[in-house]
């Protein structure tokens, strides 16, 4: 026991305690009460907030009248999105023309002259050849699907042979591309003319040609086959070009393109194709168009080689041979290897001039840059458009100024004094390249579309 245990409380101070106690604990209640309300007012108060409305809320309360002129109210029309296409209609038969008379016949197809009975209209139809070259191949040539894609395209442009439609036969394999019909074709009429055309009607179909070529390049399309006898020439001045059979696309997935020496005429071929270069691209047409140029001041066709070997051959005699200062990694082509060239003594243009004396300062530039050996260096088709030899004297002639000429589409078939486009299928000039320009030959090796007996 302790020695506090002995003291006696004092029964007051007790009761006074003891009240204190019970006043503490009351207020404590209260105060846990007052908590507990002001937190259940705060929690109600949230519950019975709305949020701000969406949109405007109508003041006064909808009345059945309103909700019948609400239905009543004319609802504005739906407008569905729509893209322009053509219309999909049965092709017609080729019953609804008449055929006139047969003007030629090329690798992919059969061009005869026709008149749609119902308007008179006269158009050439092309009987679509399913088998080429004795192959057999089943289904609709690729060639051809190729040619009506841009024959769609050319519609757009006034240089360009469009597609009127496709007609067909009974038979299954009897498919015509219907096409405006123009009465004359440049290779035609030069062989014909007495004297060649005049420089300012050079100047006028050479725009128009390049005019052309630019829309084809502008929507990615190499036409790879550009001669004078696809170049047709309507009764008013109007060029067009046509027969796009090797046209194409350029490959935007890296598919390989045709081997080079699968596309444009002998005659027209570009030196890069000739030396292998399978990376071609729009310069090829622009080679093309250059010759052509050539052409109309000649009267012929200015590179006429036998054999590709040969064609390269005449191609360094009238432009000079190529180098390294001139085309910079020609040699690194399939063909190139077997040349032995010395350096070029003067350039294309000093090789030109004594060759094309009707041709002025400005127009030699225009010859040149288009007959420029190295591709990536020749002149475009825009270049050409804009280019300061077109608007000196004598200024491009009308169109409907150019000189007429006898249409003899409606009296026999076109004759053909050039080389025609080569076939799919076909193998290529099969020749050894040699001569003074050449190696020692000791080892065979195919190049694109002849052999070539390459030196050590």
């Amino acid at each position: 026991m302790g020695r506090w245990d002995n003291v006696e409380e004092d029964p007051e101070e007790v009761a006074r305690i003891k009240a204190e106690k019970e006043a503490k604990k009351r207020a404590k209640a209260e105060k846990k009460a007052r908590e507990a309300a002001a937190a259940l007012a705060a929690q109600q108060a949230a519950s019975q907030a709305t949020p701000p409305p969406s949109k405007r809320r109508r003041l006064d309360t909808p009345s059945a009248q309103d909700d019948d002129e609400e239905e009543s109210r004319p609802k504005p029309k739906i407008r569905h999105l729509r893209f322009e296409g053509p219309v999909m209609t049965p092709s017609r038969s080729v019953d609804e023309y008449e055929p006139l008379n047969q003007i030629e016949e090329g690798s992919y197809g059969i061009v005869s002259r026709a008149k749609e009975i119902a308007t008179g209209e006269i158009y050439a139809l092309k009987k679509i050849k399913f088998t080429i070259g004795g192959q057999g191949e089943a289904g609709f040539p690729l060639t051809s699907l190729r040619e009506i894609q841009v024959l769609m395209r050319g519609s757009e442009h006034r240089n360009l042979v469009g597609l009127k439609e496709m007609v067909v036969g009974e038979s299954l394999d009897s498919v015509y591309i219907v096409m405006p019909f123009l009465p004359h074709d440049l290779k035609a009429l030069l062989d014909t003319m007495p004297e060649p055309f005049l420089p300012s009607e050079i100047k006028t179909l050479v725009l128009q040609l390049a005019s052309g070529v630019a829309y084809l390049h502008k929507h990615s399309i190499l036409h790879r086959d550009l001669k004078t006898s696809n170049l047709l020439l309507s009764n008013t001045g109007q060029l067009q070009i046509a027969d796009f059979g090797l046209a194409r696309y350029t490959p935007t997935d890296g598919s390989e393109m045709t081997a080079p020496h699968m596309i444009v005429t002998l005659w027209y071929r570009s030196p890069e194709l000739l030396l292998g270069d399978k990376n071609y691209g729009k310069p090829l047409d622009m080679w093309s168009v250059g010759c052509i140029f050539g052409e109309l001041f000649w009267k012929d066709a200015i590179l006429q080689g036998k054999t590709a070997v040969d064609q390269m051959m005449k191609i360094i005699d009238l432009c000079g041979p190529p180098s390294e200062e001139n085309w910079p990694g020609f040699k690194r082509l399939a063909n190139a290897r077997a040349l032995k060239l010395q350096k070029p003594i003067t350039s294309t243009k000093q090789m030109l001039r004594p060759k094309f004396p009707l041709l002025t300062n400005a127009g030699m530039e225009v010859l040149a840059g288009l007959l420029t050996l190295d591709p990536s260096q020749r002149m475009t088709a825009e270049e050409v458009l804009v280019h300061p030899y077109f608007k000196e004297d004598p200024r491009p002639k009308a169109e409907e100024l150019l000189p007429t000429f006898p249409s003899k589409a409606n009296q026999e078939r076109r004759r053909r004094h050039s080389p025609g486009a080569p076939v799919r299928g076909e193998e290529g000039d099969k020749e050894v390249w040699k001569g003074d320009l050449f190696g020692a030959v000791e080892e065979e090796e195919v190049g694109a579309g002849f052999q070539l007996k390459m030196g050590r």
